[in-house]
Parts: C-alpha cells; structure tokens; sequence
C-alpha cells in the first residue's frame, strides 16, 4: 500500500535527533515488524512518518495501517499537533509552535451553524454573528495545564516562526534545537512586519538577548531635575477625532453597557492589551534604530511613557 506524505502534516512533526532516527530503526529491524500502526487519513499519514521513511529503505519490513476520519485537514492538523504534544522530549519552542498550530487549526475548522467557519466575516452578503475564540483558547490551555494567555500567544509564535523559517530557511530547526533561544515577541513581530524586512529580522534572532533591565546613565524615564522641555505643556492628543468618536459610541452602545462579561475574559482582554502595547514599542524602538536614540525623539519618547505610567497608576490605586 502506498500512502501519501502531506508536507504541511509532515512539518508539524518534530524531527528526531539523529540518534533517536537510528534507534528507532534498529528496533524496528531487529523486530523484523513495525508494531504501531501508522495512522493515515484518506491514505495520507497523519502519524507515522519516520516509521515510513524506515518502511521505505528496508521494504521486507511488515507494517499495518489504522484509519482516521476528519472533517477536514484543519481538523487532522490539530489531531497530529495534540498528538504530538504527548512527546516528551520536546522543547519549550517545539510545544509552543505545535500548541499555536493547534489552536490556529482548530479555529479554522470551527463552524458555526450555518455550516461557515467562525472567522468568515460574511455569508451570502450578511454579516453573521462570530462565536467567542476564547472558549477554544481555555479548553486547550487546560489540555495542556497552561492559561488560555499562553495559547494565544503560542499562535503569534508560530506564525512568526513560520515567517521567520520562509525569509530565513534554517532559523526554525536552530529554534528547535535550541541552539539559539530569541525572545518570544521577537519571533511573533517577523509575521507583523513587511515582507522586505522580515529576511533581516530572522537573521537578527541569532544575536544574542540582551541582558535585562537598562543602564542607570541612560534612563528612559528621567529620575534628574526635569528640563525645559519636560517643563513645557504637554501637546494635546493627536487621536484622531474620527477614533475618539468611534470609542465614545461605542462605550455608550447600550448592550457593552453593564455586560455580565467574566472575570477571567476582562483580565484576558486587559492582558491582550497591555502585550500589545509592550510588543509596538518594542518593535518600533527596535527597528527605527538608530533615529530612535536621537535625545530628540528620546525626549518625546519619555513624555509618552510618563503619561502611560501615570495612567496605570491611577489604575492601581484604584482611583
């Protein structure tokens, strides 16, 4: 029986090491029989690969199939990706991307009930109301004894993984590996940035992590007498009306108004929020370098900051 390796099932297989390759083929020769089926769908393995590869160069070796049924392959993707999962010689990078893909795939096989997948923003021509991705998020994350935060951004890593991998071939197995370990958020930004600047930003997860926290002489918020410049009014916001408007009818929309929205979702949504904040200025400061570093736009850089911080003061205290 031939049966059909799909590459992008394939890929969300994590490699053996050479060692481990060979060990399993010495087993299986010296069994004479591969003794776990190989499992397929419609002929295509969905588990199996490497005991197939062995399959082939040695074809006097008896093996035996077991039949799947799936939906579709977005369904057999977060099958392999789950399966996998129960590996225990994985990285902590290999269980993030097959968590990510996991999560990825089973929001696109997720229909709703007029038989479209939840994330379509239309059916013939009428917008349709979009089932929560958080009730995907929290079972996986207590599949996997993680909080759904870590599910969601397992997601921006993997994308930004496969990202990085397409501009960079190579960086995805030094990940794996862990022959290099970037930043979490330095992986997830190459999917967010341009096709012409993702080929440097992989290339750049090679260098090593800073060391963390800043120099006392080069303090981002100023802790010295405050200058001329800090002195000055600060400029009103550059919002743009048309946003202030839109936020404002918004809040007062009578169904956002004392919605009955659990606890665990507001601190989500706030999370989500305060990343997202984290990873822009992280990324534009990166990148705009060496603009960025101007006292100039240092300057303006610590206004902004202090106003944040005060903000989130005002938060804490719970003013």
């Amino acid at each position: 029986m031939d049966l059909k390796i799909d590459p992008e099932f394939a890929e969300k297989i994590p490699p053996l090491t050479k060692e481990e390759y060979e060990q399993l083929e010495a087993n299986i020769l010296s069994e004479g029989a591969v003794l776990n089926p190989i499992i397929v769908w419609n002929g295509v393995i969905v588990d199996g690969h490497n005991r197939y590869r062995i399959i082939q160069a040695h074809p006097e070796i008896s093996y035996t199939t077991h039949r799947k049924e799936f939906s579709d392959r977005y369904e057999a993707i977060a099958w392999i990706c789950r399966n996998q999962l129960g590996r225990r010689n994985l990285t902590e990078a290999q269980k993030k991307y097959l968590v990510g893909k996991q999560y990825a795939a089973e929001k696109a096989t997720i229909r709703n009930r007029l038989g479209v997948n939840q994330y379509t923003d239309e059916v013939s021509g009428q917008n349709v109301h979009k089932p929560p991705a958080e009730k995907t998020s929290e079972r996986i994350a207590k599949e996997i004894g993680k909080n759904e935060r870590y599910v969601r951004r397992s997601e921006e890593f993997a994308r930004g993984l496969d990202a990085a991998e397409a501009a960079f071939p190579g960086i995805k197995h030094e990940i794996f590996s862990g022959t290099i370990k970037p930043a979490e958020k330095s992986v997830a930004a190459i999917a967010r940035a341009s096709p012409e600047e993702r080929t440097q930003l992989a290339e750049a997860l090679r260098k090593p992590r800073p060391s963390p926290g800043r120099k006392k002489t080069e303090p981002l918020i100023s802790t010295g007498p405050p200058s001329p410049t800090d002195n000055e009014e600060e400029p009103k916001s550059e919002r743009p009306t048309s946003a202030l408007a839109i936020s404002e009818s918004m809040a007062s929309t009578p169904e956002r108004k004392n919605r009955d929205t659990p606890v665990e979702t507001i601190i989500a949504e706030l999370s989500d929020a305060l990343e997202g904040m984290i990873f822009r200025w992280d990324f534009c400061l990166n990148v705009n370098q060496p603009n960025a570093s101007l006292e100039e736009c240092r300057t303006q850089i610590r206004s902004l900051a202090a106003k944040g911080i005060d903000y989130l003061q005002h938060i804490k205290e719970d003013k």
